[in-house]
């Protein structure tokens, strides 16, 4: 009986730290946002002045160098007025350069990516996200977009330009838009194991997101309004904008409390969050 106590004593005592560990100590590394640099994922719709305001600053202010990239429209041209450069200018930024092309060739050259070399913000226009995809993946245009974040600048985008960002790409169908998981499965990735869909209570949207989460039940599901972003720096991010941002993490959480409450299924639980909530997108849980 002796013998058997101390082999548990010491089965416990290798094993115990190593499950707290595992438990506490592997989310901290997990890298989910961008190790530099911020995100502004905006859920379409007219975006509200603050959101706007909100990239610009965190570009560096009105002198800072800025591309915008509006190919996810499906247009052969783009005049400098196009995805909320307009916006911007009327905001104070002063440096604004309009980046397009549908051709990965010219989107693989130097030439095309040399405004990326000095930007510190870049902002993504709304339209359809695959087009993106078929435009810049893979290609010298994405490598250097990952050097604006890796030198501290910001990434930001609308609608499409909200999903590209995620690891998966939600409504990536050529299609239509109404297909959740289509012939266009991949994101841009600057922010990890995360389904970002868009335009979510305006276009009653809510559950849309289920179908993806069924079949890849290791995404965190993010969806997000009009007029609303989420702003991500490394593992966390804040809510700012008009309306909600909705989470999709198995859980549920709630102002006013939740013990008396009768909810669903886990795997069919959402819950909001607005302006000023914060998120930590590592442990999957809200920052109070």
């Amino acid at each position: 009986m002796k013998t058997i106590l101390i082999k548990i004593t010491i089965f416990l005592t290798l094993i115990i730290p190593h499950i707290s560990y595992s438990q506490t100590g592997t989310n901290e590394k997990v890298q989910i946002g961008p190790k530099n640099g911020y995100l502004v994922i905006a859920g379409g719709g007219g975006q509200c002045d603050s959101i706007i305001k909100r990239f610009i600053d965190l570009a560096g202010g009105p002198d800072a160098s800025i591309v915008v990239i509006p190919t996810a429209g499906g247009r052969e041209k783009y005049d400098m007025n196009a995805a909320s450069a307009d916006k911007m200018r009327r905001l104070g930024a002063k440096n604004i350069t309009m980046l397009h092309t549908t051709d990965k060739q010219i989107a693989n050259t130097d030439s095309f990516v040399s405004p990326l070399l000095l930007a510190k913000g870049v902002w993504f226009g709304g339209g359809r996200q695959w087009r993106l995809v078929d435009a810049y993946k893979d290609t010298k245009t994405e490598k250097m977009l990952w050097k604006v974040l890796e030198q501290g600048g910001v990434i930001g985008g609308t609608s499409a330009g909200a999903t590209i960002q995620g690891s998966y790409l939600v409504r990536g169908d050529t299609k239509n838009n109404q297909i959740m998981m289509g012939d266009h499965q991949e994101g841009f990735g600057f922010i990890k194991d995360i389904a970002i869909d868009q335009h979510v209570l305006a276009r009653n949207r809510h559950f849309d997101i289920f179908e993806i989460l069924k079949n890849r039940p290791d995404l965190l599901g993010i969806s997000i309004d009009e007029n609303t972003a989420i702003i991500v720096k490394g593992n966390s991010f804040e809510v700012i904008g008009k309306s909600y941002v909705i989470i999709y993490d198995g859980l549920f959480w709630s102002r006013e409390g939740w013990e008396l409450k009768k909810l669903p299924k886990n795997n069919e639980l959402f819950y909001f969050l607005r302006e000023g909530d914060k998120y930590n997108l590592a442990e999957r849980k809200i920052l109070e």
